[in-house]
């Protein structure tokens, strides 16, 4: 998942299709990982107080698509991939996306991709986090995703997704779409002669998307807002959460 084509790229021969979850085919063409590895600052780790040499620091990322954001983002953040002592799970619910990270993993000793959706079972998550002896993971990355649960999962989906990320972590990166880019994606499932996505007609939370995430990481999932990190090339802010 982790992908929202950006809405304004609706025409010519780029026009990638539709992809009900997300999961679009060769999508870091179109937003190549630099676009936001451009926006997050190489020490991040240790601006939040991870040193690399002592506990195992855990990452994850949320809808990880084919893994380049996945492998280039422990490349930025890791000086010495292989020797520090950071671990990162991606995951994404298209199992033939998650193949094709793992046959292109140039990291397999330090990150590691599984098919999962992270609306249903979370087992493994938990099982992973018990086998390094912590609770939750250090640092959570979950870049465009929120809207494609919204719209698979209405309101409800929508609050319990963000509630999940923030019971599995201490600090969350998050990135979400933008009002404008529902009718973009529900536009391109028309124009191919798909069914409207089910929810997006009924849902009640629309307009200002990053206000109602952050309202509820605040208010129900106790997370502190620390800042934005700035805006990628889409117009879309990542924005950083810690746990309080």
């Amino acid at each position: 998942m982790a992908t929202c084509v950006n809405d304004d790229a609706d025409e010519g021969p780029k026009e990638p299709g539709a992809a009900p979850y997300g999961n679009f085919i060769n999508y870091y063409r179109f937003n190549p990982p630099d676009n936001r590895l451009g926006l997050i600052p190489c020490s991040l780790l240790a601006d939040l107080g991870y040193n690399q040499k002592q506990e195992t620091t855990l990452l994850l990322d949320v809808g990880c698509n084919s893994g380049e954001l996945s492998i280039a983002l422990y490349k930025h953040l890791v000086k010495t991939p292989g020797k520090a002592n950071v671990n990162m799970l991606a995951l994404d619910l298209d199992e033939t996306l998650i193949q094709r990270a793992q046959e292109t993993n140039p990291l397999p000793g330090s990150v590691t991709f599984i098919p999962m959706d992270m609306t249903g079972n979370c087992s493994p998550l938990h099982e992973h986090l018990a086998v390094h002896g912590s609770s939750r993971f250090h640092l959570t990355t979950c870049l465009a995703v929120t809207m494609w649960i919204h719209l698979n999962h209405g309101d409800a989906g929508f609050l319990r997704f963000l509630s999940r990320l923030a019971e599995l972590s201490r600090h969350l990166l998050l990135e979400v779409q933008p009002w404008r880019c529902y009718g973009a994606a529900a536009r391109r499932l028309r124009k191919l002669g798909r069914s409207d996505f089910d929810h997006f007609k009924s849902l009640k939370l629309s307009g200002d998307m990053i206000e109602h995430a952050k309202k509820h990481l605040e208010t129900h999932c106790k997370m502190d807002y620390v800042r934005c990190l700035g805006s990628t090339a889409w117009h879309r802010k990542l924005l950083l959460f810690k746990e309080k």
